[in-house]
């Protein structure tokens, strides 16, 4: 299989989702009459892209704007927003599915809500409503929140307001400008992930602008919902793909598909490879080695080993032949070995060698600020903080990395309990709540541990509930796997609540009725699958 770089798509001469014009027109129209908005986003990696893309179309086009992040918008949560004093909010990455809530609210005049999100919509109606799902496009493959939010900004580039505003001199604060003690000025992030404000925009006049840049972003957020999880970017996402491209944002390769192509050392590159287990090279730190003095390229720089990034072209054909005729040779199942090579997205832009320089990295940067509860954090750095946002960013980073790696330790050491059409296991408190769900999928795959059954973890988020979240794969969301519908049914079942996207949701349920639970999720999936005993390989 030959690397380089991927003929680009046409760029898109029409909107990015010709199908999404018409809402993104009503919903951008709505934005920019606004005297000033309040934006609020989810806190993962498609969250704060959402939130990143969404704060710079409304900077541009003079809108002024304030930014505030949860970690689950409930009833509670739309509460403390209808408690502002904002008339206008806009939803990114959530505001769908908890539209019943929201819509309460926009009935007694709280405020107007603007949603541009990508998960299933509560059964209620709002007038400024951009989601996929509306128009039949697939919200957990073919876009993300972050893609449904660049959707917006194209919409608002053409967008004026009234110039005769009061101007400030305000701009968005960095992490570095951001209090988080509570002593300062500035709103803090709440420690439990509730409401809090984050950052807010200019009130100047409107700028002419071309917010295909964004499309970088977007792309981040896409790869960070594991919408790239079968091969590459597919759909409403590929126009995205293509726009970035025009734009100089965007470079579309095709290369080896292992995670850290950018900074880890090559044997690191090869070791902690999860996606395919090649005997004798996966988690064998002297088969990786060895394995790669025998493809003959340079291995060290100055004493240094080098990455993959530092390899030229025919070095990585080479190191990426020899590996496929290692996988086959070794017995590993050809649809697996084809995952060692797919489509890679790279951000011109950023510094090569780095976190922010290819996406999927990017996105796992950002996540680390989220789930220990510094969206401010992976705001700044989405905004362009290269200095002290990235060195926080960068620290957390390398927290999340060892608590990742510990979980899946554990979860190897004790494996899963079986039901008849999943595997479960609970991690007490041993697992942070915000990462169970990345250690499950990461563990999948492993030893005694089979990719052919959705993985259910749970994990506690107090006293009194459980967090919840299912892992899949593309080939069983293929055979009819839906695991925002088994969230969701299993979860209110037991009095909780739940949904996400098919390949991978979530739930929060009360503690004691976590069995309950998981009849309802075994019942769900059996039912989903159609009682087929076929099993995916591996």
């Amino acid at each position: 299989m030959t690397l380089g770089d991927v003929e680009p798509d046409p760029a898109p001469e029409t909107p990015p989702v010709p199908a999404l014009a018409g809402r993104a027109a009503a919903c951008a129209d709505r934005l920019v009459a606004a005297d000033e908005v309040l934006l609020a986003s989810h806190i993962d990696a498609d969250g704060l892209t959402s939130a990143a893309v969404a704060a710079t179309a409304l900077r541009r086009a003079g809108v002024p704007f304030e930014t505030t992040f949860a970690k689950q918008l409930d009833a509670e949560e739309v509460a403390k927003v209808a408690a502002t004093d904002y008339d206008t909010v806009l939803f990114t990455d959530f505001g769908s599915g908890q539209l019943d809530h929201i819509a309460a609210h926009e009935a007694r005049g709280a405020f107007t809500p603007v949603i541009a999100d990508h998960h299933q919509p509560a059964d209620a109606e709002t007038e400024y409503h951009l989601n996929p799902l509306l128009e039949g496009i697939d919200g957990a493959s073919e876009l993300s929140g972050a893609g449904a939010a660049y959707v917006l900004a194209r919409a608002m580039e053409d967008a004026t307001v009234d110039e005769t505003a009061d101007e400030t001199d305000g701009d968005t604060v960095s992490a570095s400008d951001t209090s988080h003690d509570g002593t300062g000025d500035s709103p803090t992030p709440r420690a439990d992930g509730g409401l809090a404000a984050l950052a807010s925009g200019p009130s100047a006049g409107p700028t002419p602008s071309d917010n295909r840049d964004l499309a970088a972003l977007a792309v981040v957020g896409a790869v960070g919902d594991m919408q790239d999880s079968d091969g590459g970017l597919v759909g409403a996402n590929r126009r995205i793909v293509a726009e970035g491209v025009a734009a100089g944002v965007i470079e579309e390769q095709t290369d080896l598909a292992l995670y850290g192509r950018q900074t880890r050392p090559l044997p690191k590159l090869l070791e902690y490879a999860s996606d395919v287990q090649i005997p004798g090279i996966s988690d064998d730190k002297n088969g990786a080695v060895e394995f790669l003095h025998d493809t003959g390229i340079e291995l060290k720089t100055d004493d240094e080993w080098r990455r993959w990034v530092d390899l030229d072209g025919t070095e990585r054909q080479t190191v990426v032949s020899a590996l496929l005729r290692r996988a086959v040779g070794s017995g590993v199942p050809p649809d697996r070995v084809e995952r060692l090579v797919g489509t890679t997205y790279v951000l011109t832009d950023e510094e090569p060698g780095t976190e922010l320089r290819d996406v999927s990295e990017f996105s796992t940067l950002l996540n680390a600020t989220a789930r220990y509860e510094r969206a401010d954090v992976g705001l700044a750095v989405c905004l362009g903080d290269r200095d002290e946002a990235l060195g926080r960013a960068q620290t957390l980073l390398r927290q999340h990395r060892r608590n990742l790696s510990e979980g899946v330790q554990l979860v190897q050491s004790e494996g899963t309990e079986q039901r008849d059409n999943l595997q479960w296991f609970d991690a007490g408190t041993r697992i942070r709540e915000t990462i169970v769900g990345i250690v499950a999928g990461m563990a999948v795959g492993s030893d005694g541990i089979p990719r052919s059954v959705p993985i259910i973890a749970f994990a506690e988020k107090n006293a009194e509930e459980l967090k919840v979240s299912a892992r899949g794969t593309h080939t069983l969301v293929r055979r009819g796997l839906d695991l925002s519908v088994v969230m969701s049914e299993a979860a209110g079942a037991v009095d909780g609540a739940g949904g996400g996207p098919d390949v991978a949701a979530g739930a929060t349920i009360p503690k004691e009725r976590r069995d309950e639970f998981l009849d309802h999720a075994d019942e769900i999936v059996g039912r989903q699958l159609g009682g087929d005993d076929s099993r995916e390989s591996g």
